[in-house]
């Protein structure tokens, strides 16, 4: 794990530097999620392109960091971080509740002239679309667990250890309260183009809901539907990473001098 220059600030990490690569990819997790879900696509595409691991406050070694409370302050301070690293283009992947931080942190990275090359949104509705009676943060730990639980996430067994479950549960109900309150605001769509990413048998996303990113770009849009649940990722990864480098395109294909 270390730092590459432009990337000191605590919300990236890079498990795979690339100093030569010509593009870089910011990886956004989910909820509760932690930068080291993206370990696999950072050995994957380097050194070709170069992954910037988003670490949310309030896991792993910033346990300790406050918890943010929302997803549009969560989005302003890592597009505050991420202006230092656009000394080379770059790209944004979110899966999940990531897709929807991406797409803010796009909104705000195009408002300051530094838009991303592409937004890929990964096992997430649409951010226009309503989450009607999404209220799993409520429910008493052993439901919200069991619900977690349900959807397959990888490391999700942690939970049925206590003492993991008493350190983990903070993040992980700050996270699906924050994306359960997250309330859309319409404006100009992206001007980057933005691919989706379903799962055919998601239960808490339908491919419908992921083909409305469609109203959010003036670009081009394009949406693949893999076989699995909210976590398909897990296992077409090679899939997804192969479209994400065909879009990237030369960039992703050629070293920097």
């Amino acid at each position: 794990m270390a730092a590459s220059p432009g990337t000191r600030s605590p919300y990236f990490t890079v498990y795979r530097p690339s100093p030569h690569a010509c593009v870089r990819l910011v990886c956004l997790p989910h909820a509760g999620g932690a930068a080291s879900f993206y370990v696999p696509v950072a050995q994957a595409l380097a050194p070709r392109i170069e992954v910037l691991s988003v670490q949310y406050p309030g896991r792993h070694e910033r346990h300790s960091h406050p918890l943010v409370p929302d997803i549009a302050t969560l989005a302003d301070r890592i597009a505050d971080a991420l202006m230092a690293c656009t000394d080379r283009p770059y790209a944004l992947f979110g899966h999940s509740m990531g897709a929807i931080v991406g797409f803010e942190v796009a909104r705000r990275m195009e408002d300051a002239g530094r838009g991303p090359l592409e937004l890929f949104a990964s096992g997430s509705r649409a951010p226009s679309v309503e989450r009607r009676g999404e209220i799993w943060h409520r429910a008493c730990d052993a439901e919200f667990v069991a619900r977690v639980q349900s959807m397959g996430g990888p490391g999700s067994e942690v939970l049925d250890d206590p003492d993991m479950r008493q350190m983990l549960l903070p993040a992980l109900r700050n996270d699906y309260r924050a994306i359960e309150q997250y309330e859309y605001r319409p404006q100009p769509p992206l001007a980057c183009p933005v691919t989706a990413f379903a799962g055919a048998q998601d239960p808490r996303v339908t491919v419908a809901e992921v083909r409305s990113w469609a109203h959010h770009t003036t670009a081009a849009f394009s949406v693949e539907v893999h076989p699995g649940g909210h976590f398909f990722l897990a296992d077409h990864r090679q899939a997804v990473l192969d479209t994400v480098t065909g879009h990237l395109g030369d960039r992703a294909l050629r070293p920097c001098s």
